[in-house]
């Protein structure tokens, strides 16, 4: 057949190299709206419940007896059954209506009930609803920091950076599992000399993740995996129970944390149940909070790329981070895989988040270049953050992130290289030239670095736990290295561990370790001139940026 040319041209654009699949009902290739996904329904007996959405008790898994036992506030549950879901949805959007007057509703619905509620509203009032639910009034979002080579003094100067361009949290992983206690302590050191109250964690196997907490060198966890059916939980030798006690671990360290969860992992993993992406993901919301656990990651994560092949896949990818919201949860939203080769498609999901703004909007924007992302890459990566600014810029919308210079960049990136060589120094550890902390200074990537002796660096961090190193240790190494400024960030991070006062639902820290959280910054949003509002140093701050002209000097 003799072909367009204007189609032919058309394939050649990158959105054809995405994925795309038709709608497959029984094996859960659907976003929302399965036929099989079950009706709303609660009954209560003695304050037991009975029935849960369409189940009854004897036939209830794990995750529903878990969810009936802990998740739900049966006071008011049957009531809230019978309130009609387009009404409640209406009161998502209405600027009337507070939040407080919604979650006494929310907390009292089952896991289809919610999303029935959420499944009456298209886009733009799931942004609305979004707008006014998120737990913390304030906006804020995270990053990702890795390399390719495990490289602890670009991690450490990537880490500064990231700290100075405003994020709140950083998150790294490994290429290779046994460099994890380098990393952790090459990102906490790095955040705290681009901005001291910057918390970080670092990705890996569970008990691991945990032994890094307890040691203080990380300040938050959130990779712990939680699934919308019992075949995918007991899959892993796991079961709400566990990951509660999980969670309690944490909790008794001073530790903030929150569960993983997000639209595909049933598919993904084979045990579906034929049911609806988005009523799974519910369920795992539902675990969270009956756990109480502060928050929830979610938003697809690393399973993006199967809602995003099916049609309404990225609008639930929004109805789940609602949900979390409304279940008075903090979200950190997604906005960390990559998923698509289109510039377009990509920046379509990030304005879901970014427009009405979440507690963490993007829950690993890469603060590295997407060649170094050992998450498999992000959404959005360093090389697109003049583009997020500008977004900033032109709709007047906080996305967590400030201009800089690359003057001060240079600088916090020098302090930082400098200091975890002063702390590999301190603690015996192979040593890190010159040569390497000139490089980190300056580079864009791993492949501006010098090389290191890998094995020696394997062997080092695992006699480092092996010695019972902690982080009073790496303070009193930048202490004796002349970092003294340094060793007093992560000193405060450390006695934040003990006050527990970042355990309070959606909290981050300001420059002057004030914790801001959904109590002292609650979400205050009831239509225009309430609510969050980007304006004074902020704003002067944001619509700065180092690469417009000033027509006065022109």
């Amino acid at each position: 057949m003799k072909r367009s040319k204007r189609f032919e041209t058309l394939e050649k654009r990158p959105i054809h190299q995405d994925g795309f699949m038709k709608e497959w009902i029984d094996e859960g290739f659907i976003a929302m709206e399965s036929p099989n996904d079950p009706k709303p329904s609660i009954k209560i007996e003695n304050g037991k419940v009975v029935e849960l959405d369409s189940k009854k008790c004897e036939d209830f898994d794990l995750i529903d007896l878990y969810i009936a036992e802990h998740g739900i506030d049966k006071e008011n549950a049957e009531r809230v059954l019978e309130i009609d879901s387009t009404q409640i949805a209406r009161m998502l959007v209405d600027p009337n209506i507070s939040r407080d007057e919604i979650i006494k509703l929310t907390l009292a619905m089952t896991p289809m009930k919610i999303v029935d509620v959420v499944t009456q509203m298209n886009i733009v009032e799931m942004m609305m609803a979004m707008q006014k639910m998120h737990p913390r009034r304030s906006l804020a979002t995270q990053s990702h920091v890795t390399n390719l080579k495990d490289n602890p003094v670009l991690l450490a100067a990537d880490a500064a950076e990231s700290a100075l361009r405003g994020f709140a949290e950083t998150e790294t992983t490994t290429a290779v599992g046994r460099y994890a206690p380098f990393n952790a302590i090459s990102i906490m050191v790095g955040c705290q000399t681009g901005r001291p109250g910057v918390i970080t964690q670092c990705s890996v196997e569970e008990a691991l993740e945990l032994a890094l907490g307890m040691r203080g060198f990380t300040a938050y966890a959130e990779t712990i995996s939680v699934y919308g059916t019992e075949p995918v939980f007991t899959d892993g030798d796991d079961t709400p129970w566990s990951k509660g006690f999980l969670a309690s671990c944490y909790a008794s360290r001073g530790l903030k944390m929150r569960f993983t969860s997000g639209t595909g992992s049933e598919v993904m993993m084979g045990y579906a149940e034929g049911k609806s992406m988005l009523y799974l993901e519910s369920r795992c919301i539902f675990i969270t909070k009956a756990s109480g656990v502060q928050g929830l990651q979610n938003g697809a994560v690393s399973c993006i790329g199967i809602p995003g092949s099916v049609p309404t896949g990225i609008r639930a990818v929004l109805a789940e981070n609602l949900i979390c919201v409304m279940m008075d949860l903090e979200v950190a939203s997604g906005n960390d895989q990559s998923f698509s080769h289109s510039d377009m498609r990509r920046t379509e999901h990030l304005m879901c988040q970014f427009m009405p703004g979440t507690d963490i909007i993007s829950c690993g924007f890469g603060a590295i270049p997407n060649l170094d992302n050992t998450f498999a890459g992000s959404n959005t990566d360093i090389e697109d953050v003049d583009d997020y600014l500008v977004f900033q810029r032109d709709l007047k919308v906080d996305g967590g992130l400030v201009p800089v210079t690359e003057e001060e960049t240079i600088r916090v990136r020098s302090k930082a290289a400098h200091a975890i060589q002063a702390v590999f120094e301190g603690l015996g550890l192979p040593k890190i030239t010159d040569e390497e902390v000139e490089a980190a200074t300056y580079a864009h990537s791993s492949h501006d670095m010098p090389a290191r002796n890998l094995v020696e660096d394997m062997k080092a961090a695992q006699e480092m736990m092996a010695r019972n190193l902690d982080a009073a240790d790496v303070v009193k190494a930048l202490a004796e290295g002349g970092f003294k400024d340094i060793a007093n960030a992560v000193l405060n991070l450390l006695k934040q561990h003990i006050a527990g006062d970042y355990l309070q639902t959606s909290a981050i820290f300001d420059k002057d370790w004030n914790v801001i959280s959904a109590v002292n910054d609650n979400n205050d949003y009831q239509g225009p001139g309430t609510g969050y509002r980007l304006e004074g140093e902020r704003w002067d701050k944001i619509k700065n940026i180092p690469f417009a002209l000033d027509p006065r000097t022109v």
